[in-house]
C-alpha cells in the first residue's frame, strides 16, 4: 500500500483504524496460542491450571472456566440537562461534564434525577 498517494481523510481514518486492528489481531493470536497451549496439555494429561498453578488468563480477560457473575444494575442519580445521554449513577469518579458544571458554579442538585 502506498499511503504517499492517500488523501489527510484517508490517512486520518487509517490512524483511527491501525490501533482498532492491532489490538483485534493481538487478541487473536493469544486465543489461538492459548487453544494450542492447552491442546499440549491436554494430550499429556494436565489442565493449565495443574502446570502454572492457577487458572490461565483467556484472551477475553476472564480466567479459565470462571462463570460471568451478573452485575447489579445501579439506577442513574445525575443527568446533564444538555445532552441526556450523559448519566452519571454518583459512584466513583466524577464524569467531566459534572466537574465542569459544578465549575461553572451550579449545583449538583440541578441534575438530579
Amino acid at each position: 500500500m502506498n499511503i504517499s498517494k492517500l488523501s489527510t481523510k484517508e490517512l486520518q481514518d487509517l490512524v483511527v483504524r491501525i490501533p482498532d486492528e492491532l489490538n483485534k489481531r493481538k487478541l487473536q493470536e493469544k486465543t489461538k496460542l492459548l487453544d494450542e497451549i492447552t491442546q499440549i496439555a491436554s494430550k499429556r494429561g494436565y489442565t493449565i491450571k495443574e502446570l502454572i498453578g492457577k487458572a490461565p488468563i483467556s484472551a477475553k480477560g476472564k480466567k479459565a472456566g470462571t462463570k460471568a457473575r451478573a452485575r447489579k444494575l445501579v439506577p442513574v442519580k445525575y443527568r446533564d440537562p444538555q445532552h441526556p445521554n450523559l448519566t452519571w449513577t454518583g459512584r466513583g469518579r466524577k464524569p467531566r461534564w459534572v466537574t465542569e458544571w459544578l465549575a461553572k458554579g451550579k449545583k449538583m442538585e440541578a441534575l438530579a434525577v
